[in-house]
Formats: structure tokens, sequence, C-alpha cells
């Protein structure tokens, strides 16, 4: 993800141990399903240009779930979580995660207690009917230190337990520092998944993001089975920028150089994955809303 989106994510400031713990505990009211959605940022300008609009394109698409970027003094796209959640059910729609950055304002160290701007997003959250609060982002001043970043997932974990008492799940979503940066001779992704609770913390997985810093996303979930409740699906071509700095950029699903169908299907098969969502950030000349369309054919020729 490129500075815009960076910038755009600050602004607008996942599977446990057990399968049958995650399904009591996560879905009370039904079993564990997949389901496949949309980031809506992949759309983000035509979601800012004309929300109702873009929400009715996606529906007729075959789209049943999206996830939102954008959370903004209590609303979404500029409407309360109530009247989104009737514009999202008007359309067969509904919104089972959603991005909203967790920085060092929401967490008061010395009360040891969160901001009300963070009970809010987690309030809001559920109203909307979302399953999963997902911080899309580390502050660079959260992840200085070992020690520091040590305590900060502490705070993690209790962003999990209140998500919990209102039937959801805190998550974190990866870009591309966490597989560059090491602190005290460890990797920062791996400082998060060894020291948050992954009945508290769900992981969504951005396969596309750490593409170009060496790290494996199959692998990766090779080796940490039940970890990812949630997935961007995403796939790369070299690009001469790239959206994330490393030399990629994202495309149509299956077209690039990612292997996204096979880390997909192993995070179906041993990754825990419930959530695949589908994540295009940059078009090769083609429109966004078109993008997103082939890229849903894509997946359900997928079995999704």
């Amino acid at each position: 993800m490129n500075s815009s989106r960076r910038s755009f994510l600050q602004k607008t400031a996942l599977v446990v141990a057990g399968g049958s713990l995650f399904s009591r505990q996560l879905f009370a009211a039904a079993a564990p399903k997949t389901l496949t959605g949309v980031q809506l940022y992949s759309v983000r300008d035509e979601m800012k240009k004309d929300p109702l609009g873009t929400l009715k394109a996606l529906a007729e698409m075959g789209y049943k779930n999206v996830e939102h970027a954008n959370y903004v003094n209590r609303k979404f796209y500029g409407y309360s979580a109530k009247e989104f959640r009737k514009i999202l059910a008007d359309h067969g729609m509904q919104m089972p995660s959603g991005h909203t950055v967790m920085g060092r304002d929401h967490w008061n160290a010395d009360k040891k207690e969160f901001s009300d701007s963070w009970k809010y997003t987690v309030e809001d959250a559920a109203i909307v009917g979302q399953e999963l609060v997902i911080s899309p982002w580390l502050d660079e001043s959260l992840r200085k230190t070992y020690d520091g970043m040590l305590r900060y997932m502490e705070v993690f974990n209790k962003s999990g337990e209140l998500c919990k008492r209102s039937g959801m799940r805190f998550g974190y979503h990866n870009h591309n520092f966490e597989f560059t940066q090491e602190l005290n001779g460890q990797k920062v992704y791996d400082i998060i998944l060894d020291n948050t609770d992954p009945s508290l913390v769900a992981q969504q997985l951005d396969m596309g993001n750490l593409y170009g810093t060496g790290a494996d996303a199959y692998a990766i979930v090779k080796k940490h089975p039940g970890r990812f409740v949630s997935m961007h699906v995403k796939d790369e071509i070299k690009s001469e920028k790239g959206a994330m700095g490393e030399g990629y950029e994202s495309t149509i699903l299956g077209t690039g150089v990612a292997n996204t169908k096979a880390i997909t299907d192993l995070g179906k098969q041993m990754g825990g994955t419930l959530h695949f969502i589908i994540e295009q950030e940059s078009y090769q000349g083609r429109s966004p809303l078109e993008c997103v369309k082939e890229d849903l054919r894509i997946m359900k020729s997928w079995g999704y």
C-alpha cells in the first residue's frame, strides 16, 4: 500500500487454537462459514463520489459482503452505523469487517483505558454488524523498541477483550514493514504473532502487501496454521514504482505472479481463513469497478 493509502488510513483514524472455540465465541449465532467480499478501498474514488451508486453496482455484480476503509466522526462514508447497515441490507449486503487504525491516542497508558473515540469505534462496528474490527497500521512510534512494542501488544489484547464484550474480535492487517523491520533480532510480524492472544487478536493476512519483501505468504500460513481468520486476496505484477515501494502493484486476480490461488486455498485448508476479501489498488488502465467485477468472477471460478 502506498503513502497515500497510509495517509488515508491514518486520517480515517485471525484463527484461535480450536475451531470449535472460534465458532462459539465469534459466530455464536451461526456455524462458521466462509465468505467472499471486497475491500471498499478498491473503489475508493467511486465511494467518495457516489457511495450509494457504488454499493448498488457492487451488489449487481454479486458481492454480498464489503469491508470498509472509511470511518470518520462516527460515520461510515458519511452515514451513521444504523443508516449504513440499512443501506447495505437494502442491497442484500453486509459488512463483516472494517479498517480503522488504532493508534497511540486511543490508549491512555496512565489510566490503562481506551479513549472514548476507540470505544465509539467498537460500539459503531457492532451496530453496523461487523464481526472483525481491524487495525490496518502500526505507527512507527509504537515499534521503535522491542520493549515498547511488547507493551503495545498488550493493548492489542485489551482491544480484543473490548471487542469480545460486543461479540466481535479485534484484528490486525499487515503492510510490508512487518517483514522487513526487526527488533531484538525478530521480525515485527513475528513479534505480533508471538505476543498476541489468538483468541482475542485475529490476523488478516494481506498476501499482496508483503510481496517483494522476501517474505513468502504461503510459507507463513503453513508455519502458523489457524492464525489467519481473514485474508486480503490480492495478485501482484512487476511495476516501476510499486504501490508498496517494493517494485510491485496489485492487478486482476490470477494474472500476476503472487501465487494467489495457492495461498488462498491454503488459507481455507489450514489457515483457519473464513473471510476472503478481494482488494485491488492499481488497475493498469481499467476502471476500478471493472476490475473488482472481474476479480469476483475469478474468485467464483476458484470456488469461493
